[in-house]
């Protein structure tokens, strides 16, 4: 599997597709009527938070959430340690917790509150995310499929090693290998948008195998379903409708990592048409956007973007340095495509 020279190109398109998601789909409302009501239609630009949203009331337009501060916090981590360790991440997770005022914020999802506090309270990273199963295990996991590029399984065993302090459930893995399988195979060069979604649904099924036994449906199986809804004939509009009502757009790993591989195939791979499906999907509309424009991100690259939405995230989230980051996840990438090499 051929890696080029553009693998920067592809990690920075991976960083800026996270946010461009997360942040355009972040005033998306519960129900894509409700979004569809409010907004007159399909939302085509970034917009602030509606004041009566239930978590993203007050946030301005282009403003990023925890799934990419989580990302980042994730990333900087990586870069510092060289690699993805247990510790690490329980580390980078605290402090981004403690940096935005967690105990009062409404946007810290369950799983990680639950965790987090656990942490606090002393207990073992390999014990404290025991029960966690929703979707902040993926929400996050994009780094990990930048620096595996090309590597299915390291890219399932380091997002394995990510869930362990909060999200150590076998379906919180399995959507978190998911995503970060999917990314690592749109690193490669030539890859198509359907061998993406082989390697998400392979990794998913590998992920499964890992962890504590917990209920939930096959990420697999659902991720083939919402792919099956979204080449569908219906319309646009009808189709975002489907995934909705039949895949779901909840915090459960089995509705949100299926239902970002479904806008991904919707808009064929494009990240700033997936980031509008994402929004018309509604519900956990942001983490479904962060996920799914990362992977179309990192698959067409930063050249995809266009430069306005760009200076925006950076204007409107000046405390990420996209660049940086950027250049220390390249170097990692590197390193691991070099040990790939030579294993």
């Amino acid at each position: 599997m051929s890696i080029s020279n553009s693998m920067l190109d592809k990690i920075r398109g991976g960083l800026y597709g996270q946010a461009l998601g997360d942040a355009f789909a972040m005033p998306a409302l519960l129900t894509p009527q409700d979004t569809w009501d409010r907004f007159g239609g399909w939302i085509e630009d970034f917009l602030p938070g509606p004041d009566d949203h239930p978590v993203h009331f007050g946030l301005p337009a282009g403003k990023v959430t925890d799934d990419t501060e989580q990302a980042f916090a994730l990333a900087n981590m990586i870069i510092q340690d060289g690699k993805v360790t247990a510790e690490g991440v329980a580390k980078a997770v605290v402090n981004w917790y403690d940096s935005i005022g967690g105990d009062d914020s409404p946007y810290v999802g369950p799983s990680t509150r639950r965790a987090v506090l656990a942490i606090k309270r002393g207990e073992d990273i390999y014990t404290s995310g025991s029960r966690g199963d929703t979707n902040g295990s993926a929400m996050r996991v994009s780094p990990i499929g930048l620096i595996n590029p090309g590597d299915l399984e390291g890219a399932v065993d380091d997002a394995y090693i990510s869930c362990i302090p909060t999200h150590h459930t076998d379906v919180a893995i399995s959507g978190a290998a998911a995503i970060a399988g999917a990314i690592a195979l749109s690193m490669a060069d030539g890859s198509q948008l359907e061998e993406i979604v082989d390697a998400g649904c392979k990794a998913a099924d590998m992920g499964r195998e890992l962890g504590n036994r917990w209920l939930g449906a096959s990420v697999s199986r659902r991720i083939r379903m919402a792919v099956e809804i979204a080449q569908s004939s219906k319309n646009a509009r009808e189709r975002i409708q489907d995934l909705f009502e039949v895949i779901g757009t909840s915090l459960a790993i089995p509705e949100s990592v299926p239902a970002a591989f479904g806008v991904l195939v919707m808009a064929q791979g494009d990240p700033l048409q997936t980031a509008k499906y994402s929004a018309a999907l509604s519900g956990d509309a942001d983490t479904i956007g962060a996920m799914a424009c990362s992977i179309a991100g990192a698959w067409k690259g930063i050249s995809a973007f266009d430069q306005k939405y760009l200076e925006k995230i950076n204007q409107v989230n000046p405390e990420f340095n996209f660049e940086e980051v950027a250049v220390g996840l390249h170097k990692l990438a590197e390193k691991n495509t070099k040990a790939g090499i030579t294993r």
